[in-house]
């Protein structure tokens, strides 16, 4: 028998307004089964960024707080500090994360902060008009790049992942991806992992998905999905980092 999937209770009956193919929708989702099926949706607390995902509270239907731009951890470190008890997450983009929040990034996890944070890498900024992120792909072509990004000018794209599994304050990192359900499944366990890491107590958990924005890499959303695999993984390979 086939199985019917419903909404899940923390996910609000709601149109989007993000792009066709994008990838937040999913994710979004995701992270509403995952607090449903370990039934915390009355202890969490999330963190929305500045990004495309700043309405985000538009869409779950638990507790959110915004945060500044780049400031989320920050917020979230405060939040968990005074609220133990509580599950606390971020949700953020690669220019949130990567680009203006790099100092708290990098402090949070050092400190080894017990929240988790769900970490989209679309290489992009998708709000502002698709200007080059951090993890931007040398030779991506974006508003600010439009003959593609080249080490020499700009540098070269930043693996956050890689860069944050070697501080011991860390103790869990994956990196996914939604460019198939394969591949989404596999990130809902990262997800599950993550949170399940905070209620036990363990530290600091990131989850990184590679997600597509058809808009800004100017392709079919179809197209998009499939340049996952044929430009972003090569840069970004998927797994267990730490």
């Amino acid at each position: 028998m086939q199985k019917i999937y419903s909404r899940p209770l923390s996910l609000k009956d709601t149109s989007t307004h993000y792009c066709p193919g994008c990838g937040h929708g999913i994710a979004h989702r995701l992270v509403c089964e995952v607090i449903d099926e370990l039934g915390i949706r009355e202890r969490v607390i999330a963190i929305a960024p500045v990004g495309c995902a700043v309405i985000a509270y538009d869409y779950w239907d638990f507790d959110v707080s915004e945060a500044a731009h780049g400031r989320a951890m920050a917020v979230a470190t405060g939040i968990k500090r005074m609220r133990p008890e509580n599950i606390v997450f971020t949700y953020q983009g690669d220019g949130d994360l990567a680009a203006i929040g790099t100092a708290e990034t990098i402090h949070t996890a050092n400190r080894g902060e017990n929240i988790t944070v769900i970490f989209i890498n679309n290489a992009v900024y998708g709000m502002t008009g698709g200007q080059m992120a951090p993890t931007t792909l040398l030779g991506q072509k974006t508003a600010t790049t439009p003959g593609g990004r080249t080490p020499e000018l700009y540098g070269y794209p930043l693996k956050i992942s890689e860069m944050l599994a070697v501080l011991p304050g860390v103790k869990y990192i994956e990196r996914v991806s939604l460019h198939s359900p394969p591949e989404v499944l596999k990130a809902k366990r990262a997800i599950t992992q993550a949170f399940k890491n905070q209620m036990d107590g363990v530290g600091f958990s990131l989850v990184e998905i590679i997600a597509a924005c058809p808009t800004y890499w100017g392709m079919s959303p179809q197209k998009a999905q499939q340049w996952i695999p044929e430009g972003m993984l090569k840069e970004f390979p998927l797994g267990r980092i730490k």
